[in-house]
């Protein structure tokens, strides 16, 4: 089996050492994904949804460049930093996923790396051939 890093381009994972996605045979890991958009600001200034839509878009590219699809993924965690927004990225979620169905988490955690983040969202993900 071999293991494939997938870069989404960030200066900081080389800092940190980590990288956007792996692929390991049939197996996608996407990290922590939050809603930043392509120029590299956050989308969606204290709007929990915006900024879920936004990270579950980037999640589905960084699937793209392993070679994965959304209907691939089995697992989802989400992080929040204010549990009384969930049905709202739990809705914006739903949006992605609400055929597919994962297995999924939502937690809330104190913060994430920049205080204006309120989601963070990660995925596993099964390759499946048809």
């Amino acid at each position: 089996m071999t293991r494939e890093n997938i870069s989404s381009g960030s200066t900081w994972e080389p800092i940190i050492g980590y990288s956007r996605a792996v692929k390991v045979g049939a197996q996608v890991f996407v990290s922590g994904t939050t809603g930043t958009g392509t120029d590299g600001r956050l989308v969606g200034l204290n709007d929990p949804e915006a900024q879920t839509l936004q990270a579950l878009a980037n999640l589905e590219q960084a699937l793209k460049r392993a070679g994965a699809e959304l209907t691939h993924v089995v697992r989802t965690r989400i992080f929040v930093t204010q549990i009384d927004q969930w049905e709202k990225i739990a809705r914006a979620h739903g949006q992605y996923f609400g055929e597919i169905r994962p297995a999924t988490t939502l937690v809330e955690v104190k913060r994430l790396i920049d205080p204006e983040m309120l989601v963070e969202i990660e995925a596993d993900a099964i390759i499946l051939h048809a």
